[in-house]
């Protein structure tokens, strides 16, 4: 049963690395027909639209990268390996550029839907098993998450430390510490090598 509160527009109309660490604790949520099927967000990485060139933005506009420049709160899904989609939300205002990719979730609700999706028991530790588990698919780029069926909605705050690192799976600004997680879960996608800031505080509410 959900009942916790979708995360409003001002959310994310913000700095992509406030963001990542704010959605830490927060839940992602898809209603399907045959079930719904939650986790509590463990691990993001921020990209921004200036000075990082690992951000799909840093080249101009094309049909491949369009959604993200669409403004705050929408859904930027695209595949990678041409097979397995990825879902970022988008942050900061239309034109920009930045968002926030989901690395990694604490399974919550339909984790019996999920194993089947799956075929295994390791389901959301990264971020192409995690949009298996919910049924994420590349329909889903520009969905308005402030809208069923797929939503981000408001939860506790992490108990374990929130820690930034660089991130990782990319060739490019490598050397950025733009990957946030919660340092005691096991389901974060890969542990950090080496710890760039310690004890990062969450937001409890963004009016």
């Amino acid at each position: 049963m959900i009942t916790s509160e979708v995360l409003g527009r001002e959310f994310y109309d913000r700095d992509p690395r406030i963001v990542a660490v704010d959605l830490l604790g927060c839940v992602l949520v898809h209603e399907t027909p045959e079930g719904i099927a939650s986790g509590v967000i463990v691990e993001t990485e921020a990209y921004l639209c200036t000075d990082d060139p690992a951000c799909h933005a840093y080249r101009w506009p094309e049909m491949r990268n369009r959604t993200i420049f669409k403004g705050p709160g929408l859904a930027y899904v695209y595949l990678i390996y041409g097979r397995y989609p990825l879902i970022n939300v988008n942050c900061e205002e239309e034109g920009k550029g930045s968002a926030v990719l989901i690395r990694a979730l604490n399974p919550l609700e339909g984790l019996a839907l999920m194993a089947e999706r799956r075929g295994k028991l390791d389901l959301c530790t990264g971020p192409g098993k995690l949009t298996q588990a919910l049924d994420i698919q590349l329909h889903h780029d520009a969905h308005d998450l402030l809208r069923e069926p797929l939503t981000i909605r408001w939860g506790d705050s992490p108990e374990g430390e929130i820690v930034s690192t660089t991130r990782i799976g990319i060739s490019r600004g490598t050397e950025l510490p733009y990957r946030y997680l919660i340092t005691n879960d096991p389901n974060v996608s890969v542990p950090p090598k080496t710890i760039v800031e310690r004890g990062l505080e969450r937001a409890d509410r963004v009016p």
